[in-house]
Protein backbone atom coordinates (compact mmCIF):
# COMPACT_ATOMS: atom_id res chain seq x y z
CA UNK A 1 0.00 0.00 0.00
CA UNK A 2 1.09 3.23 -0.98
CA UNK A 3 1.53 6.22 1.66
CA UNK A 4 -0.59 9.11 1.17
CA UNK A 5 2.82 11.12 0.71
CA UNK A 6 3.90 8.90 -1.97
CA UNK A 7 0.89 8.17 -3.45
CA UNK A 8 0.37 12.42 -3.97
CA UNK A 9 3.79 12.66 -5.15
CA UNK A 10 3.48 9.66 -7.95
CA UNK A 11 -0.26 11.59 -8.71
CA UNK A 12 1.93 14.70 -9.31
CA UNK A 13 4.48 12.71 -11.74
CA UNK A 14 1.77 11.63 -13.81
CA UNK A 15 0.66 15.56 -14.27
CA UNK A 16 4.60 15.88 -15.13
CA UNK A 17 5.03 13.18 -17.87
CA UNK A 18 1.95 14.04 -19.29
CA UNK A 19 2.54 18.13 -19.24
CA UNK A 20 5.96 16.44 -20.86
CA UNK A 21 3.92 14.75 -23.49
CA UNK A 22 2.30 18.05 -24.00
CA UNK A 23 5.07 20.15 -24.62
CA UNK A 24 6.43 17.55 -26.74
CA UNK A 25 3.43 17.76 -29.08
CA UNK A 26 3.37 21.32 -29.12
CA UNK A 27 7.42 21.13 -30.26
CA UNK A 28 6.08 18.86 -32.74
CA UNK A 29 3.71 21.05 -34.13
CA UNK A 30 6.12 23.78 -34.67
CA UNK A 31 8.61 21.49 -36.65
CA UNK A 32 6.14 20.67 -38.43
CA UNK A 33 5.13 24.20 -39.52
CA UNK A 34 8.70 25.33 -39.75
CA UNK A 35 8.63 22.27 -42.60
CA UNK A 36 11.03 20.37 -40.26
CA UNK A 37 9.83 16.23 -40.74
CA UNK A 38 12.19 14.78 -39.14
CA UNK A 39 12.97 17.05 -36.06
CA UNK A 40 8.86 17.12 -35.87
CA UNK A 41 9.76 12.91 -36.02
CA UNK A 42 11.95 13.55 -32.94
CA UNK A 43 9.22 15.16 -30.93
CA UNK A 44 6.12 12.94 -31.90
CA UNK A 45 8.05 9.90 -30.98
CA UNK A 46 9.39 11.91 -27.92
CA UNK A 47 5.68 12.74 -27.02
CA UNK A 48 5.11 8.94 -27.59
CA UNK A 49 7.48 7.88 -24.65
CA UNK A 50 6.09 10.87 -22.05
CA UNK A 51 3.05 9.07 -22.44
CA UNK A 52 4.01 5.54 -21.83
CA UNK A 53 6.10 6.84 -18.58
CA UNK A 54 2.74 8.65 -17.28
CA UNK A 55 0.55 5.07 -17.88
CA UNK A 56 3.43 3.51 -15.75
CA UNK A 57 2.84 5.58 -13.30
CA UNK A 58 -0.85 5.66 -13.61
CA UNK A 59 -0.63 1.73 -13.40
CA UNK A 60 1.45 1.59 -10.72
CA UNK A 61 -0.92 3.64 -8.84
CA UNK A 62 -3.70 1.43 -9.55
CA UNK A 63 -1.87 -2.11 -9.12
CA UNK A 64 -0.95 -0.32 -5.45
CA UNK A 65 -4.29 -0.21 -4.50
CA UNK A 66 -4.29 3.19 -4.51
CA UNK A 67 -6.24 5.88 -7.05
CA UNK A 68 -5.01 7.84 -9.78
CA UNK A 69 -6.07 11.57 -9.65
CA UNK A 70 -5.83 13.54 -12.95
CA UNK A 71 -5.23 16.98 -12.86
CA UNK A 72 -5.30 19.46 -15.17
CA UNK A 73 -2.46 20.07 -17.65
CA UNK A 74 -1.38 23.44 -17.82
CA UNK A 75 -0.10 24.54 -21.33
CA UNK A 76 2.75 24.46 -22.72
CA UNK A 77 4.90 26.98 -24.83
CA UNK A 78 4.05 27.53 -28.80
CA UNK A 79 6.73 29.27 -30.26
CA UNK A 80 10.49 29.14 -30.26
CA UNK A 81 13.33 31.16 -32.04
CA UNK A 82 14.75 28.02 -33.76
CA UNK A 83 15.50 24.57 -33.62
CA UNK A 84 18.55 25.32 -31.06
CA UNK A 85 16.42 27.20 -28.73
CA UNK A 86 13.87 24.39 -28.73
CA UNK A 87 16.46 21.51 -27.92
CA UNK A 88 17.85 24.03 -25.36
CA UNK A 89 14.40 23.61 -23.72
CA UNK A 90 14.08 20.06 -24.08
CA UNK A 91 17.64 19.48 -22.54
CA UNK A 92 16.33 21.70 -19.61
CA UNK A 93 12.84 20.05 -19.18
CA UNK A 94 14.72 16.99 -19.01
CA UNK A 95 16.61 18.31 -16.25
CA UNK A 96 14.08 19.06 -14.55
CA UNK A 97 12.09 15.92 -15.12
CA UNK A 98 15.31 14.51 -13.32
CA UNK A 99 14.77 16.15 -10.45
CA UNK A 100 11.32 15.47 -9.65
CA UNK A 101 12.26 11.32 -10.16
CA UNK A 102 15.02 11.80 -7.87
CA UNK A 103 12.50 13.65 -5.59
CA UNK A 104 10.23 10.93 -5.75
CA UNK A 105 13.19 8.32 -4.88
CA UNK A 106 13.78 10.39 -1.73
CA UNK A 107 10.13 10.23 -0.92
CA UNK A 108 10.20 6.56 -1.26
CA UNK A 109 13.30 6.03 0.91
CA UNK A 110 11.91 8.14 3.05
CA UNK A 111 8.73 6.28 3.66
CA UNK A 112 10.82 2.83 3.33
CA UNK A 113 8.54 1.91 0.28
CA UNK A 114 10.46 -0.47 -0.95
CA UNK A 115 8.14 -1.37 -4.14
CA UNK A 116 8.27 1.95 -5.16
CA UNK A 117 12.04 2.26 -4.99
CA UNK A 118 12.37 -0.44 -7.29
CA UNK A 119 9.76 0.84 -9.12
CA UNK A 120 11.51 3.80 -9.68
CA UNK A 121 14.69 3.00 -10.47
CA UNK A 122 13.50 2.31 -13.85
CA UNK A 123 13.10 6.07 -14.37
CA UNK A 124 15.95 6.89 -12.57
CA UNK A 125 17.91 5.33 -15.05
CA UNK A 126 15.67 6.21 -17.74
CA UNK A 127 16.66 9.96 -17.17
CA UNK A 128 20.05 9.57 -17.72
CA UNK A 129 19.09 8.23 -21.42
CA UNK A 130 16.81 11.20 -22.09
CA UNK A 131 19.75 14.05 -20.69
CA UNK A 132 21.93 11.99 -23.22
CA UNK A 133 19.83 12.27 -26.24
CA UNK A 134 18.82 15.57 -25.63
CA UNK A 135 22.25 17.32 -24.78
CA UNK A 136 23.72 15.29 -27.87
CA UNK A 137 21.01 17.15 -30.16
CA UNK A 138 22.06 20.77 -28.55
CA UNK A 139 25.69 20.33 -29.17
CA UNK A 140 25.19 19.49 -32.86
CA UNK A 141 22.80 22.22 -33.46
CA UNK A 142 25.79 24.75 -31.42
CA UNK A 143 28.33 23.11 -34.35
CA UNK A 144 25.65 24.11 -36.94
CA UNK A 145 24.72 27.55 -36.05
CA UNK A 146 22.73 29.01 -39.12
CA UNK A 147 24.10 26.63 -41.38
CA UNK A 148 20.78 25.29 -42.98
CA UNK A 149 22.26 22.75 -44.76
CA UNK A 150 23.27 21.29 -41.97
CA UNK A 151 20.19 22.29 -40.38
CA UNK A 152 18.56 19.52 -43.55
CA UNK A 153 21.24 17.01 -42.73
CA UNK A 154 19.95 16.69 -39.22
CA UNK A 155 17.00 16.76 -39.97
CA UNK A 156 17.47 13.66 -42.14
CA UNK A 157 18.98 11.99 -39.35
CA UNK A 158 16.57 12.91 -36.77
CA UNK A 159 13.80 11.60 -39.41
CA UNK A 160 15.20 7.93 -38.69
CA UNK A 161 14.09 7.84 -35.11
CA UNK A 162 12.12 5.05 -34.19
CA UNK A 163 10.62 4.19 -31.33
CA UNK A 164 12.14 2.33 -28.56
CA UNK A 165 11.23 -0.99 -28.26
CA UNK A 166 8.89 -1.72 -24.70
CA UNK A 167 12.25 -2.67 -22.40
CA UNK A 168 12.56 -4.28 -19.38
CA UNK A 169 10.79 -2.19 -16.08
CA UNK A 170 7.77 -1.30 -14.97
CA UNK A 171 4.44 -1.82 -17.54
Amino acid sequence: MLTQKMLDAINEQVNAELYSAYLYLSMNAYFQNKNLPGFANWMMIQTGEEMAHAMKQYNYINDRGAKALLKQIAAPPAEWKNPLDVFNNVYEHEKKVTALINNLMDIAIKEKDHASQIFLQWFVTEQIEEEKNAGEIVEKLKLIGSDTTAIYILDKELALRAPAPPQGGPA
